[in-house]
């Protein structure tokens, strides 16, 4: 009878959705019944007390359970009630759930601050429960176990470790789902850790690899369906075989693998760059295997998944959904080994495939009917006896590694040397670019290539050919042809420095005076001549040149017409940006003219800041201020950075960019037209506060004038005004146009160039603006991220200020005086009329605005930037 009665109650307890401790309360009944046994009391009398016991049990229970916690420990139990487990940050919650179209239950940790639930770990994703009777708990030494109904184990943790003390478990703000000793907070000293055992998802912080100490291997598999989280066909993990690479794989089959890591990236991936959202690495040691990744920013929300479909996915969260970042494979030279050995893939090639110089199609019949599955050979045999060449390929995907041999300590000379040794090592390659240009440590391969692809930026790999194909009749054809090309250049060179000689001394003569520690400038315009001291320090090239570490590949930050741009540090820890003039522009020397003399003398919070100059001998370096977060244009079109401007950065940005540009027509000591205003002119700081950059097409006048006319256009593409780019007339006016592009593609996340939409074909960003706010459609050119906005009236109102300022004619445009006035009042705006360039209302011949004359030059160059 008592057996009986306490599976009743049992029973009883688990319909209710709240276990309990069954090992304590058991002992409390059985002396209740043996109370019963002894008194004899009726079975109906005693199983109403039981009764009463369990449902003020239940009442007890439901009181405690309402205060949220992010801990269980050996007194407590976890049903399947509706309850739920929050992190202390409030990131993450565990619960039971069931997959859509299913009943089955399971226990899972989900995003807690997103509205579309996203589980990211499962627990028993190969044996559900089948009802709503499961219950978890943790019982010592240290496990973490889930029953059913009738107390069976569905799951539970596997550790050998042993807690001499209570054991809880803690759902951490990472989604980290940990059992540790209640009383060691240690970060190290987890019992168990979900992370260690993943579902389909990577979550910053979680390390995919192999622990060679433990055997321990952390990867992660697909769900089996949408509705079924079992585990599917396809692993995503980090393979330590030969040199670590990540791989995705169909059960034993290879469907994609990433390429050897180089040391800032994976050789074969594209999106995988540093930048202010995400950082990655790679730890490769005696102990260990392991890749990871961790959030620079902690407001953002993102992971990494293996679909049921075998894609390996990075999404971000918009705020709104999930938006999709990266996809592997990408595209069909991402799928493994698409051409076979010696086979480079090629996305932009018509056929994909195409043989490795100095190889040739193993089956040509094969190859010609589109099936390179067989691969390249050598055009020639190899010879190791005689001695091979190595051939150097450069701007490909790294071969997959698995038959490889690494070594740190090696530099690029050595590793040759160890390949060229060896018959079976078929190429080598330099094992990390992340600390110089040239690379340090060696790769060396064995056995055929596979799984190369053309790559931008790609890597240099020195792949073992016949001696022959390098013999001496070839060496002779080269070294002639090189020396007959090396004499045409020097007399063409001699030739160009005799024409530009007078030239050059004069612009040097002026750059040194600019170097000096006080300029003086003589303005050109024949009707002013004023004299005025600058002050601008002058920087040796040492200092420089130590900086940027030796003008470091790794430290260039982009190129331009003027030449390439390099972040640099000094000594004093100070950040900076310094442009180096290249030696063979001519409009970079101009440009390097221009952009001193004009921001020397401009003095403004939201431009950018002039920090000196260096001039030593052919070196022309400006160095400037460095913003940390870079130009717009990086994070506005970008799809998954440009989720931190919301509206009140963007909106900041628009006013920044105003009052920028209203000290530059009207307030500084010249007037200046900037002339190439884009959204990569934008600099933002650590604050995302804008700064104008890059003034060396800018022109300043003095007096009343404000434009002139050239025969020579230059600017960019989608940000020049009408009047400018058919006439070659530039005044204020336009780079007021220009700043109304900004300002639409700002509110928008769209550029203006190459904008397409459905609704309007054959419109550009403004054609398209001003159609919808014809139609009084305005809030649809918003950017879905900032849709939701309660500022959606300071949106709209802004989105016709910038078609204000895009008009065709150039006087129904505002001045920047009068736009700033717009942006912070509420001012009644006027209507905007059609935008320049568009397609779909009447032409309007552009004319010029007041200060500019009439063009009569018929013919004007146009120099896209």
């Amino acid at each position: 009878m008592p057996n009986c009665i306490i599976i009743e109650i049992n029973h009883k307890i688990h319909e209710k959705g709240y276990a309990s401790s069954l090992i304590r309360i058991q002992t409390t009944l059985l002396i209740i019944l043996q109370l019963h046994l002894l008194l004899h009391v009726s079975y109906r009398t005693m199983n109403n007390i039981i009764t009463c016991c369990i449902s003020l049990f239940i009442v007890i229970s439901s009181l405690l359970s309402t205060h949220a916690t992010d801990t269980i420990d050996t007194s407590q139990i976890f049903a399947d009630n509706g309850n739920t487990i929050i992190s202390s940050g409030g990131s993450f919650e565990l619960g039971f759930f069931s997959p859509e179209n299913s009943k089955l239950r399971y226990v899972g940790i989900w995003y807690k601050k997103i509205t579309v639930r996203t589980v990211v770990w499962v627990a028993n994703r190969d044996n559900p429960v089948r009802d709503r009777s499961g219950w978890m708990r943790v019982v010592e030494p240290g496990h973490l176990v889930l029953l059913n109904g009738t107390n069976s184990t569905i799951w539970s943790t596997n550790t050998s470790s042993i807690v001499q003390k209570n054991p809880v478990a803690q759902l951490l703000d990472t989604g980290n789902l940990v059992v540790r000793d209640a009383n060691d907070d240690s970060l190290e000293s987890f019992l168990w850790q979900s992370f260690s055992y993943p579902t389909d998802t990577l979550l910053p912080q979680m390390k995919l690899g192999r622990n060679f100490i433990t055997g321990e291997e952390v990867y992660i598999r697909s769900w089996k369906n949408s509705g079924d989280p079992a585990s599917g066909n396809y692993t995503y993990h980090c393979d330590p075989a030969g040199y670590p690479q990540n791989v995705l794989k169909q059960e034993t089959s290879f469907r994609f693998k990433t390429g050897p890591w180089n040391g800032l990236r994976f050789s074969g991936s594209k999106n995988l760059r540093n930048n202010t959202i995400f950082t990655f690495s790679m730890d490769i040691n005696k102990n260990e295997v392991r890749y990871h990744y961790e959030l620079l920013n902690d407001s953002l929300i993102t992971r990494f998944t293996v679909s049921e479909t075998g894609v390996a996915q990075r999404w971000f969260w918009d705020y709104q959904s999930w938006t999709l970042y990266l996809s592997l494979p990408g595209d069909y030279c991402d799928f493994y080994n698409r051409c076979g050995a010696h086979g480079n893939c090629d996305i932009e090639n018509s056929g994909f495939c195409a043989c490795l110089d100095k190889f040739q199609p193993k089956d040509p019949r094969g190859w010609t009917s589109g099936d390179s599955s067989n691969g390249c050979i050598r055009r020639r045999p190899l010879n190791c006896g005689n001695g091979d060449a190595f051939f150097r390929y450069s701007g490909i995907k790294l071969p997959d590694t698995q038959h490889s041999w690494f070594d740190n300590s090696l530099s690029l000379k050595e590793c040759k040397e160890v390949c060229s040794k060896n018959c079976s090592c078929t190429a080598y390659s330099s094992l990390d670019i992340s600390r110089s240009r040239n690379g340090n440590g060696c790769l060396l391969w064995f056995g055929d290539l596979v799984n190369m692809r053309v790559m931008s930026p790609g890597q240099e790999i020195y792949i073992r050919i016949a001696s022959s194909e390098l013999g001496s009749e070839g060496r002779k054809r080269k070294i002639l042809t090189v020396t007959l090309s090396m004499v045409v250049s020097i007399l063409l060179l001699c030739l160009g420095l005799l024409l530009y000689s007078q030239k050059r001394k004069k612009l040097d003569r002026q750059l040194r005076e600019i170097g000096m520690s006080r300029l003086n400038y003589v303005n050109n315009h024949p009707n002013e001549s004023h004299n005025k001291d600058i002050e601008l320090p002058l920087f040796d090239l040492s200092t420089i040149s130590k900086a940027t570490d030796n003008f470091s590949f790794n430290n260039k930050l982009g190129e331009g017409g003027f030449g390439p741009v390099y972040k640099g540090l000094l000594k004093e820890g100070q950040e900076i940006a310094v442009k180096r003039l290249s030696s063979t522009s001519l409009q970079g020397i101009e440009e390097f003219k221009n952009e001193v003399i004009c921001i020397a003398e401009l003095q403004h919070r939201n431009l950018v800041k002039l920090l000196g100059c260096c001039i030593q001998g052919e070196e022309k370096l400006l160095v400037y201020e460095y913003l940390t977060n870079k130009s717009l244009d990086l994070i506005l079109f970008d799809p998954t950075k440009r989720i931190l401007l919301d509206w009140s950065r963007r909106f900041n940005i628009i006013n920044g960019i105003a009052r920028g540009l209203m000290y530059l027509h009207q307030d500084s000591r010249l007037r200046v037209i900037h002339r190439d205003l884009k959204a990569s002119n934008i600099l933002l700081d650590s604050d995302m506060n804008p700064k104008i950059s890059d003034f060396g097409l800018a022109r300043s006048f003095g007096g009343n004038e404000t434009g002139a006319s050239t025969s020579r256009v230059v600017g960019t593409y989608g940000y020049m005004s009408p009047e400018y780019a058919r006439d070659g007339l530039f005044s204020l006016k336009s780079d007021v146009f220009s700043f109304g592009v900004i300002v639409l593609e700002i509110v928008s996340g769209k550029r203006n160039r190459g904008f397409l939409h459905k609704d309007h074909p054959g419109l550009d960003l403004l054609g398209h603006a001003w159609m919808l706010y014809r139609e009084e459609r305005s809030w649809e050119l918003v950017d879905t991220c900032i849709r939701n906005s309660c500022y959606l009236s300071e949106i709209v109102r802004s989105i016709q200020v910038g078609l204000l300022c895009v008009q065709e004619n150039p006087q129904d445009r505002p001045s920047m005086s009068t736009v700033v006035m717009m942006l912070s009042s509420d001012v009644i705006l006027p209507e905007a009329k059609h935008p320049g360039f568009f397609k779909g209302g009447n032409e309007t011949s552009a004319t010029s605005s007041s200060g500019s004359s009439i063009n009569k030059i018929t013919t004007s160059l146009l120099v896209g930037r």
